[in-house]
């Protein structure tokens, strides 16, 4: 494999190369970018760098990446608009997203104590492994390759679309419907929560005039509660429509 070492985490090098659509030059690059602090610390010689540098320099290239691309795409959109849509495309969320389609948890090497506390599903721990995969992959093969793997994975018709969905707030949009009629009251009411402490979901329903008229799920408890606007909205009969 190239000179880079298999070690528990990093089942597949072979496997994550083909999710990632690219064939690293220097195998040692892509073992560094998966190499976590608490790992790091836990080591010394050799192992003992961790991916936070590869991370800094991925977070510039991704940005200056997802900058051209908007700005290409988006002809007419002030700058404002583009810096919106790019913090969205490039944020936590977005980057844990597309971590989990590659399965890049899998193949992280974390120490005893993200291990046993479930590292590898941790959003922050799998955004900050994207970005220093892209960096990797820009020094083994260029800015052409880490524009390529970029677009692959972030910048797609179809993540654009959720960003955008994303950004919509059904809660104002429902309060707006809502108060189109006298005496009318809305509350958001917590249903539940499900999954461990690092991968929290919250389940609310919205409940017009003590009724509940929609329900809604997720990593957090705003987000919850827009999804469950979102789905009041449909019911209610205002389709979620394009702001």
């Amino acid at each position: 494999m190239r000179g880079v070492v298999v070690r528990k985490g990093m089942k597949d090098m072979h496997k994550l190369e083909q999710a990632l659509g690219y064939c690293f030059r220097n195998g040692a690059l892509l073992s560094e970018a998966l190499r976590h602090s608490s790992y790091a610390n836990e080591h010394h010689g050799e192992e003992a760098t961790s991916n936070e540098r590869l991370e800094f320099l991925g977070d510039s290239v991704l940005g200056f990446v997802t900058a051209e691309y908007l700005f290409a795409r988006h002809p007419d959109a002030p700058e404002g608009e583009l810096t919106r849509i790019r913090a969205r495309l490039v944020c936590e969320g977005s980057l844990y997203e597309a971590a989990k389609r590659i399965s890049l948890g899998e193949h992280l090497c974390l120490g005893r104590g993200e291990e046993a506390g479930g590292g590898r599903e941790r959003a922050s721990i799998l955004a900050d492994a994207t970005e220093a995969v892209i960096a990797a992959v820009y020094l083994d093969g260029g800015i052409d390759a880490a524009a390529a793997l970029i677009h692959r994975l972030l910048l797609d018709n179809e993540n654009e679309q959720r960003v955008v969905e994303r950004r919509r707030d059904y809660k104002t949009a429902l309060q707006e419907l809502v108060q189109r009629k006298p005496d009318q009251t809305l509350c958001y009411q917590l249903l539940g929560e499900s999954g461990p402490d690092h991968a929290k979901v919250f389940t609310i329903a919205v409940l017009l005039n003590g009724a509940v008229v929609g329900e809604g799920s997720g990593r957090s408890k705003k987000e919850a509660e827009q999804m469950s606007a979102r789905d009041a909205l449909t019911r209610l009969g205002d389709g979620a429509k394009d702001e």
